[in-house]
């Protein structure tokens, strides 16, 4: 972490005592077990006691605004003149430790997460036209490459755990194919478990050490490119005429790579979940009435990968939700409570045609395009191919034994237990 993470380098820091310290009496901690299994009985019971915004505590009893209202987030990320990204404004970083588990969301990087204005343009504009590089019938094909090993690897068995065989190998694989890193070699592996630690720490997991892991590991792919440039996104990112460092492309590289692997990992897990668990869902897709694409986008309204991101930090005070927000506060997108807000679903019935939904974000800082296009690529492949080579996929649990992984973060299953006829190689 740089020496913009703590505390020195947060400008206009309050004093302690000052109100924006205070946390407010009706906070309701983002947690425990309630949170990690059924969130949306949570966003539910949120909305009700507390409107669109809603006060909560992070670890540590950490204060901040939950962002719960579809048009709230929408506004939030469309006026950055009001909520910015560059986490240096908190007022918080006085009562925040350097090993807090959520320092790799906040603490400041000079990476595209954090720029703002024409710097973020430069950057992001850096990004779109390395990711427009990637032809994506030839990342379908690989994606179905991979997937056909894959399968290959547990379909003799008659059963699997798809999470940990299928799904978060495939995404993995066509991250690091994607930015030209080789897959198979240990340092890769490495990484993505990091990667992994980094977003979605598991208990006794060091957040903030797998954090700097992954930028160590990335520093060497950005170095190996430099020298031996190839038809990669590293590579393309480092001819941009823009002339992004080294380190700046270091630090790009890592939120695509992060982007492109767990949640995407997961979207083909929740969708796979959906189809195993959900008869209405799965004869319509069987029958064809449901495009694989179209439950995709179902699944990215009713358990989208990324529940919630943090975040925002007010610029000036303001007013949101009918909440007094003061300069500094961090808000937290609530991406799956607006993707499930009554207002803009009243009978609550998701319209699977309808891709309004907020998984990827909005505004100047949406995940940029066209990254939800691969991301879609390698999700329909992966899910078209399992259900090809194994027709008769079924779970091999009660659907009510599946568990959540602990996050209020991701949302991603612990384990995926399947069975099917074994197929002979």
């Amino acid at each position: 972490m740089t020496e913009a993470t703590g505390p020195a380098a947060a400008p206009n820091t309050p004093p302690p005592g000052c109100p924006a310290h205070a946390t407010h009496p009706d906070a309701v901690p983002l947690s425990g077990l309630e949170y990690q299994q059924t969130p949306f009985d949570l966003y539910r019971s949120l909305r009700s006691r507390h409107g669109s915004v809603a006060p909560v505590l992070l670890d540590g009893g950490v204060p901040a605004w939950l962002v719960l209202g579809y048009s709230e987030v929408t506004y939030v990320t469309s006026h950055d003149e009001l909520f910015a990204r560059d986490s240096r404004r908190w007022n918080q970083w006085d009562d925040i430790p350097a090993d807090w588990p959520l320092m790799p969301f906040v603490g400041y990087q000079p990476s595209v997460l954090f720029a703002e204005g024409a710097e973020h343009r430069r950057r992001a504009g850096v990004i779109t036209e390395a990711l427009e590089g990637v032809d994506q019938f030839e990342l379908g094909r690989e994606c179905a490459y991979i997937a056909d090993q894959l399968i290959a690897g547990f379909s003799g068995r008659g059963s699997a755990e798809l999470m940990s065989v299928y799904t978060h190998p495939l995404a993995m694989r066509a991250a690091v194919h994607m930015v030209g890193m080789p897959p198979g070699a240990a340092d890769t592996e490495a990484l993505v478990e990091d990667l992994r630690i980094s977003l979605d720490a598991a208990e006794g997991d060091d957040p903030v050490a797998a954090y700097v892991r992954v930028g160590e590991r990335v520093h060497q792919l950005v170095a190996e490119r430099r020298k031996n440039p190839g038809a990669d996104v590293t590579s393309r990112m480092l001819e941009h005429p823009a002339g992004l460092t080294d380190e700046e492309i270091v630090q790009d590289l890592i939120s695509v790579i992060a982007a492109a692997q767990q949640p995407t990992a997961n979207w083909i897990c929740n969708t796979l979940r959906l189809l195993l668990t959900d008869e209405r869902f799965a004869l319509n897709v069987s029958g064809g009435r449901l495009s694989v694409s179209q439950a995709l986008n179902e699944v990215l309204w009713l358990d989208t990968p990324t529940q919630n991101f943090i975040g925002r930090w007010a610029v000036r005070d303001t007013q949101l939700g009918g909440r007094r927000i003061r300069a500094g506060d961090c808000l937290v997108l609530g991406l799956a409570a607006a993707n499930a807000d009554p207002q803009i679903w009243p009978g609550a019935q998701v319209g699977s045609e309808n891709s309004a939904h907020l998984s990827f974000s909005n505004g100047e800082h949406r995940c940029p395009y066209p990254a939800p296009l691969l991301a879609d690529v390698i999700a329909r492949t992966a899910v078209e191919t399992l259900l090809e080579r194994l027709p008769d996929l079924v779970l091999s649990v009660d659907p009510g034994e599946l568990t959540w992984r602990p996050s209020i973060w991701m949302r991603g299953l612990t384990a995926l237990p399947v069975q099917f006829t074994p197929v002979a190689q």
